[in-house]
């Protein structure tokens, strides 16, 4: 499998343009649970293109992203830079540089399955303050309920190159509450959703490191099946993603 830190180096243009973004009731929850506003330090970890990074700047906090990934970090500087709460940083959730101590709030946005999860225990315990957060938030696409996505599911199993071992790396309950212990957490979930034309459907596809990109062997055939799948379920012009987007909120010490 490609590093986590390098797989989407080719995805960007089509990440920053179609994957989506977070319900605001993400953020609702942040400031009812951990208080976050102007006065709050969030590290932002595998912060990426910013998506999530740029909803926790419109509280007025302070965030450090944290992303080791050049062209991703760089989409969020271009987009972000200008904004004074807002500091860049090349490098890694296991080992963020940040001082001890200095954060009230840690989130990681549809990135925690690529990071070592021991090594990142240990950093965020570094460096989160005593009555600090951690927040694991999943844009999780629906399989199931929807014929559309249904099959859209059985398109990647068929079309991905390593789809199958990604998906294996999503995380349970189990896996959290070993995680976050001597410490508790409380998951939360919120409908999201977004429509697409059939350019749409394709950047979004191409967002993901698992599809073929215009270089490789089998993206025709990719392309040539996804518009079939298009034709077989659009709807005025349109298909719909359905997501459920899910917060595990918790403090990892007791």
């Amino acid at each position: 499998m490609t590093s986590p830190t390098t797989r989407f180096s080719d995805r960007v243009d089509h990440y920053v343009r179609w994957r989506p973004t977070y319900p605001p009731e993400v953020i609702g929850l942040l400031r009812d649970r951990c208080r976050l506003g102007p006065d709050s330090v969030v590290a932002d970890c595998g912060a990426g293109t910013g998506i999530f990074t740029k909803l926790l700047l419109a509280t007025g906090c302070h965030v450090h992203a944290v992303e080791p990934n050049q062209e991703m970090r760089g989409i969020a500087e271009l987009q972000l830079g200008d904004q004074s709460g807002f500091t860049s940083h090349a490098a890694t959730a296991e080992a963020t540089g940040l001082p001890a101590a200095s954060a009230d709030l840690i989130t990681v946005a549809q990135a925690f399955h690529w990071f070592d999860r021991d090594a990142c225990q240990k950093e965020f315990a570094r460096i989160l303050r005593p009555e600090g957060w951690v927040a694991l938030i999943w844009n999780e696409r629906l399989t199931e309920g929807c014929a559309f996505l249904e099959d859209y599911e059985r398109f990647l199993h068929t079309h991905g190159t390593d789809y199958a071992s990604v998906s294996q790396r999503r995380i349970d309950d189990r896996l959290l509450a070993d995680w976050f212990a001597p410490g508790s957490f409380s998951s939360t979930g919120f409908s999201n959703r977004q429509s697409f034309d059939l350019e749409g459907l394709t950047g979004r596809a191409l967002s993901s490191s698992y599809i073929p990109n215009a270089d490789h062997p089998r993206h025709s055939a990719m392309l040539a099946a996804l518009r079939t799948l298009f034709d077989r379920h659009q709807e005025n012009g349109r298909v719909d993603f359905l997501y459920r987007t899910t917060v595990h909120l918790g403090r990892p010490r007791a």
